[in-house]
């Protein structure tokens, strides 16, 4: 993540905290306050604000952000500083969203995994079959064309690509998990992919997957396109 950014997210999420404490009708509130009320949801929205997992402390953010608009020679930190006190809690933060992802991912596929009808290969990953058919199944050198939506555990869907002609994907792509389990399949099958996340995207996450999530994939085979 650039500094930059990172400074502009911590900045940016007291425009919404601090207006929200200001007033709590804010669709009969003056100008200003509605203004400052309407830019914090923006912004909280745009940031996603929320899944940064920080505790605040509201009245402190909000005296930083006055004192730097005003007169930055009135703030208690340079700038490097302050980057490097914001950098230290979002790497705690981080830290601990992966460790509690662990710990939900681990609890949710040990109860998973005692479901009827549940498959678990020797690798850990978890799947049930929707809908089977035979013949013949993509190798790691396949592409294949699919239909797929992913979800959290706690059903949000974070991708999703639903229509007819669906969707070309090669192998080599996919994350370990779902390589795994479209080997699995012929054209025509649908399976249920839960996918821990060393076989997900990992530690790291991935476009806005939160670090060590365990994830959940529903899968159409439609084509297996070519054999390189």
């Amino acid at each position: 993540m650039k500094k930059t950014a990172i400074f502009l997210c911590f900045v940016l999420s007291l425009t919404a905290l601090h207006a929200r404490a200001i007033q709590e009708d804010y669709k009969t509130a003056e100008e200003k306050t509605r203004t400052s009320y309407a830019f914090g949801m923006i912004i909280a929205r745009n940031f996603d604000l929320g899944s940064l997992n920080v505790d605040f402390d509201y009245s402190a953010l909000a005296e930083g952000i006055k004192d730097y608009i005003n007169d930055t020679s009135d703030v208690h930190f340079s700038e490097q500083e302050a980057m490097e006190i914001v950098e230290t809690a979002l790497q705690r933060a981080w830290d601990r969203s992966s460790q509690e992802n662990r710990a939900l991912g681990e609890a949710f596929l040990a109860s998973n995994s005692q479901r009827q009808g549940v498959h678990v290969t020797a690798s850990g990953l978890q799947y049930e079959i929707i809908n089977q058919t035979t013949g013949e199944k993509p190798t790691i050198n396949s592409e294949v064309r699919v239909n797929y939506t992913g979800t959290y555990i706690d059903g949000r869907i974070f991708e999703s690509s639903r229509d007819e002609a669906g969707t070309n994907i090669p192998m080599e792509f996919l994350i370990e998990g779902l390589s795994e389990g479209i080997m699995l399949m012929s054209p025509g099958s649908i399976y249920r992919f839960f996918i821990p996340s060393n076989l997900a995207y990992g530690r790291e996450g991935l476009h806005g997957v939160p670090p060590n999530s365990t994830v959940i994939f529903s899968i159409e085979l439609l084509e297996i396109i070519n054999e390189n």
